[in-house]
């Protein structure tokens, strides 16, 4: 595999789409701030106003077209989730300055959210990621959409569905607000039937619910669901949580929080490149905590590498299996 160092001379050209109406900052500011950020450092950048999602991912396809080294979103992972589709094989790599209301893609690679007490926070990160280097990352395919945390069905995905969309205010208080539909959703929560094969391996039960991951973090980065992930080795880990009753979801929602899951019987974790699951009941997906229709089937199936992305230098090597495709040297930041 090939190497290159990015160097001064060598300038990166940067997409960064931010939209003016959404979020809980004045992100037209902060944004422009972060931009200016990455100009000193020697790289040109053009600004872009998005409206919603899809023109979220229509702006990425031009931001190909155009021959741009990076793709940056100012938000959170479900606007990374709009952005994926054109990005996947490309030589554009995807980046985020997190002021979203749920930064998890954030956080495991270490860049810091922005917060009414962290209000440089965007312009910590843009410094972060014009010294960072570029990587290629896994993403799965759901039903044809692809994901780049998680894809989930049971209660994560109905929590999900029940919540979502939400309005601006709500966005001040998400984590509260999952958690407080989790305990409203706990009593009622059964456990859903499925069946179906991994990797050629049959498998059914009833399961309070089934994630695959991509990442290490999950539930808003409060938790760690798989500890010892890799982004680039071909696999994720698709993990089922059995069980039929409140009893046994609130047991799990504890194991995952402590991270005791990794040793329970009730908790399978299976290492797959591809899976299919069914069942005789709606499943509620959610692909990067992004509710989506799934009717009463789903079929993932691993891209390895597909994307590539813009992570901080600092990010530890034993996140990934391969090394970097580009690193970059910079003075100026």
């Amino acid at each position: 595999m090939q190497i290159r160092v990015q160097s001064n001379s060598m300038s990166r050209y940067a997409w960064i789409a931010y939209n003016p109406a959404a979020g809980r900052f004045p992100s037209r500011m902060l944004t422009e701030r972060a931009a200016r950020v990455l100009e000193m450092a020697h790289w040109r950048t053009h600004l872009v106003q998005t409206r919603s999602g899809a023109h979220i991912t229509e702006l990425a396809a031009q931001a190909v077209r155009a021959g741009a080294d990076v793709f940056i979103v100012v938000g959170g992972d479900g606007s990374l989730n709009h952005a994926l589709p054109p990005l996947l094989h490309s030589q554009t790599a995807l980046a985020v300055l997190p002021g979203g209301t749920a930064n998890v893609w954030a956080q495991e690679i270490g860049l810091p959210g922005l917060t009414w007490t962290r209000w440089l926070a965007l312009e910590h990160s843009a410094r972060l990621l014009a010294r960072g280097r570029i990587q290629s990352v896994d993403v799965g395919l759901c039903n044809g959409q692809p994901f780049l945390l998680w894809g989930g069905v049971g209660l994560d995905g109905f929590i999900v569905h029940r919540i979502e969309p939400r309005k601006p205010w709500e966005k001040h208080f998400a984590v509260l607000q999952y958690a407080t539909a989790a305990v409203m959703h706990l009593p009622r929560w059964r456990g859903l039937p499925l069946r179906g094969e991994v990797d050629g391996q049959r498998i059914a039960g009833r399961f309070i619910m089934a994630v695959a991951s991509n990442i290490r973090l999950y539930a808003g980065g409060l938790m760690a669901i798989s500890p010892q992930a890799r982004l680039d080795d071909g696999q994720m880990d698709l993990w089922l949580f059995a069980g039929d009753t409140p009893l046994d979801a609130a047991r799990h929602a504890f194991d995952v929080w402590a991270g005791r899951h990794v040793a329970s019987a009730l908790a399978r974790r299976i290492v797959c490149r591809e899976f299919v699951l069914r069942s005789e009941e709606q499943l509620y997906l959610q692909l990067d905590g992004e509710p989506v229709q799934a009717g009463g089937e789903i079929r993932m199936q691993v891209q390895p590498q597909a994307l590539r992305v813009l992570v901080p230098a600092e990010m530890p090597a034993e996140y990934f299996v391969q090394p970097a495709l580009e690193n970059s040297v910079s003075m100026f930041v």
